[in-house]
């Protein structure tokens, strides 16, 4: 990854996407060249000098205090997750060697036995590339499209790379939307990860979605939500999910499903799990 060139796309779509009315500003002129706030603009709302500010957006952030980024992402009106990036971004500038922390590939016992506990539960743990280290049973039974391709299975070569997952992901747009926001901000976290970066470059050959969401810089924290499915199994499953990092382990975070109670989601969930523990010799002909 290219974190000074990150960092200057970032910032230029943020601002691009901020009008004078947006910011409380009084739009002078009624013949406006750029898209969004201008440069002078985004530096009189953080407080800071316009070559500074244009320094800042040619992606040289390192040495900038947390104080100005505050204002800057003030400013630009970012939320929660932009925040976080343009921090991210900023202490990887601040790195004089390239160093990236490394990419877990497998669980301690501990948490598997953790994973196994959680029978009413589909879990899973994954790692900074969006791999899946780990499941419990139901979390197999849950992702089996993932497991069936190629490969490691990982959700966002799946989301883009399987047909599949457009049956599989009710919502699916979202679900690609959301994916690649998700990477975008794991690479800001680890622009030196070389597995993530040969993703990245995976998915923008063989995907045009993944390549434009991957241009518009959106990133998000993966914390809770619902994700709707269309399991080949069971059919429609609405689930709430969250997700926890793995504070032992760095990198590594634990993502949890679970439906309703009483909803028609938590039978067909409830019918998965009983598919997914039944022995082989009862499943004989249940495809059929």
């Amino acid at each position: 990854m290219d974190v000074r060139k990150d960092a200057a796309e970032f910032l230029r779509s943020r601002r691009a996407r901020l009008s004078p009315q947006d910011a409380g500003l009084p739009a002078w002129g009624g013949n406006r060249r750029v898209k969004g706030l201008r440069r002078e603009e985004v530096a009189l709302l953080a407080g800071v000098s316009v070559e500074y500010y244009v320094r800042l957006e040619r992606g040289n952030l390192g040495g900038a205090s947390q104080s100005v980024l505050d204002s800057v992402a003030n400013a630009l009106q970012l939320d929660e997750a932009e925040r976080a990036h343009l921090h991210d971004l900023a202490r990887t500038s601040s790195t004089r060697v390239a160093v990236g922390r490394p990419t877990r590939r497998t669980v301690r016992p501990q948490v598997q036995w953790l994973l196994d506990s959680m029978t009413g539960t589909a879990a899973y743990v994954r790692n900074a590339r969006i791999d899946i280290l780990a499941t419990n049973t139901l979390g197999r039974a849950l992702y089996a499209p993932v497991f069936e391709m190629p490969g490691k299975p990982n959700i966002a070569r799946f989301v883009f790379l399987d047909p599949r997952s457009q049956d599989f992901f009710i919502e699916w747009s979202k679900v690609a939307s959301e994916a690649a926001a998700l990477l975008r901000t794991l690479a800001g976290e680890n622009p030196y990860d070389q597995g993530l970066t040969e993703l990245v470059g995976e998915l923008s050959t063989r995907s045009d979605l993944f390549r434009t969401l991957w241009a518009a810089h959106d990133v998000r924290q993966h914390r809770t939500g619902i994700k709707r499915f269309h399991h080949p199994l069971v059919g429609e499953m609405t689930l709430s999910y969250e997700s926890m990092a793995l504070t032992a382990d760095p990198g590594l975070r634990l993502n949890s499903y679970v439906a309703e109670p009483g909803s028609p989601s938590a039978e067909a969930f409830s019918m998965l799990a009983s598919w997914a523990t039944a022995p082989a010799s009862e499943l004989v002909g249940v495809d059929e």
